[in-house]
């Protein structure tokens, strides 16, 4: 198990708010329509920053990166996929277990740590 360091509620609902309110940005900036298709733009944002990068957008912003829970490396693009997946659904992403983390995180062995 790894043992990182915690990241507080505030930090990680900024983190979705950047990313969400710059995809919403990019919507519009194309003039495109509806709230599914900035879902599809934050799917494809954080799961691509996430697999690659470590972070999203708007973990970067918020200074949080996503790790293995294991062993404290980058996730694997499964990882983030999964992550982002159930990230999307919300129900996942609010609800929480003894160790702060949210169940996207736990069904894909990834969580949030403050970045150096």
């Amino acid at each position: 198990m790894f043992e990182g360091r915690q990241v507080t509620l505030f930090r990680r609902m900024a983190g979705v708010a950047c990313d969400w309110l710059a995809c919403l940005a990019i919507v519009k900036g194309f003039n495109l329509d509806g709230q599914f298709t900035t879902l599809i733009f934050f799917f494809v944002e954080v799961s691509i920053l996430t697999a690659f990068g470590g972070a999203s957008f708007g973990h970067r912003i918020v200074r949080i990166k996503v790790v293995r829970f294991n062993d404290g490396g980058a996730p694997t693009p499964i990882q983030a996929l999964i992550r982002t997946a159930l990230l999307c659904t919300v129900i996942f992403a609010i609800t929480y277990d003894d160790n702060g983390r949210g169940i996207h995180e736990r069904l894909s062995g990834t969580y949030l740590v403050k970045a150096n």
